[in-house]
């Protein structure tokens, strides 16, 4: 029982600091190593709801600028680079 609760402060000890380590890379960035921050152009759509369980798309809406950051985690209240690419047609639910 002992091992396992050592396991699990050491993993809970080790995600604590990358998520310093990559806090502080966002914070307190090197000159000239990399962009903290970048943007991304996203095309997100409407999804209606209908009668009967049906769904309506509706992708007349205008392409939108999403400020990211380029670290592993969300930091600032912006989404992490990685992400925000992956999901480049983000749904909007009505």
């Amino acid at each position: 029982m002992k091992i396992v609760l050592r396991c699990c402060v050491a993993v809970m000890l080790l995600a604590g600091l990358v998520y310093l380590g990559d806090y502080l890379s966002v914070a307190i960035p090197l000159p000239k190593t990399r962009e903290v921050f970048g943007s991304i152009v996203t095309h997100p759509y409407y999804a209606i709801s209908l009668k009967y369980k049906k769904i309506e798309y509706d992708f007349d809406v205008p392409p939108v600028t999403v400020v990211c950051v380029h670290s592993w985690f969300p930091h600032f209240g912006d989404r992490p680079c990685w992400y925000v690419a992956r999901n480049l047609h983000p749904e909007i639910d009505e």
